[in-house]
């Protein structure tokens, strides 16, 4: 796995394309969002069963040990993107969790509690709306990130798109951050943090204007961004390494 780059590292670019960021905001935004973020569950899709290790526990960030690794296993097993089953709960199970939330509408806190393990005891997914080829689906409703392959979905990743707040444009005028539905191609990529008016986004791939999936230090659990969709800097990594978003790929906001 590529280690994130320095906030500095300046790495060979792949484009010279010129097209200002319109993402990022500041990098203290709080990463739990109130249960009026909570939605609707939709229909779980059929899973895995679940892994021989029950999960009984109240888990939250910074636990560790047995039930921890199994929560991950079980986790990475429904299909929600982690990084890796080492029994720590970390930022990247607490994402996890966190998408697994939204998945399953209920309140989103990063805390595997009752209502949390009862989804993953169901085998909560979200499904996909796209029903052929290799597609990047963006669920704004749910912010949630899914790799589609033919309709089914290989992997969910939390992310933060478009707050829908005004703020001010680097040329003066006042905006409204949101991420526009529709299917668009990804036309740039930058292969280091690209620097911009709102601040550098690590490892961009563009698909509508200055609007891209790239990763960044802070993903809360609602909207929070100026239009872009943020994952985290390692789930980055992977969807780069993994080809996901490569030029030409097709991005699907819905």
């Amino acid at each position: 796995m590529v280690s994130p780059r320095s906030l500095f590292a300046r790495n060979p670019v792949r484009t010279t394309l010129l097209l200002g960021p319109a993402c990022a905001l500041a990098l203290g935004t709080s990463l739990i969002a109130s249960p009026a973020h909570a939605v609707p569950a939709p229909a779980p899709t059929s899973a895995p069963a679940p892994s021989a290790t029950a999960i009984t526990s109240e888990l939250r960030p910074g636990d560790s040990g047995e039930q921890v690794r199994a929560l991950q296993e079980r986790l990475n097993e429904l299909g929600y993107w982690i990084d890796g089953s080492d029994g720590e709960f970390g930022m990247h199970t607490e994402h996890a969790v966190l998408a697994l939330q939204k998945a399953a509408g209920i309140d989103r806190d990063g805390i595997v509690g009752p209502a949390t393990r009862g989804a993953l005891d169901e085998g909560t997914v979200p499904s996909a709306s796209s029903d052929s080829g290799s597609v990047v689906e963006i669920d704004l409703e749910r912010q949630l990130l899914l790799v589609v392959t033919d309709g089914e979905v290989q992997r969910v990743i939390h992310t933060s798109t478009g707050s829908g707040q005004p703020y001010e444009g680097s040329d003066g005028d006042e905006r409204i951050a949101v991420t526009p539905e529709g299917s668009y191609p990804v036309f740039r990529e930058v292969d280091s943090w690209d620097p911009g008016p709102y601040g550098a986004l690590y490892r961009p791939k563009y698909f509508n204007g200055g609007i891209a999936v790239h990763g960044y230090p802070s993903v809360p659990a609602q909207p929070a961004s100026r239009g872009c969709a943020r994952v985290s800097l390692a789930a980055m990594d992977w969807l780069w390494e993994q080809g996901h978003l490569d030029i030409h790929a097709t991005v699907l906001v819905r």
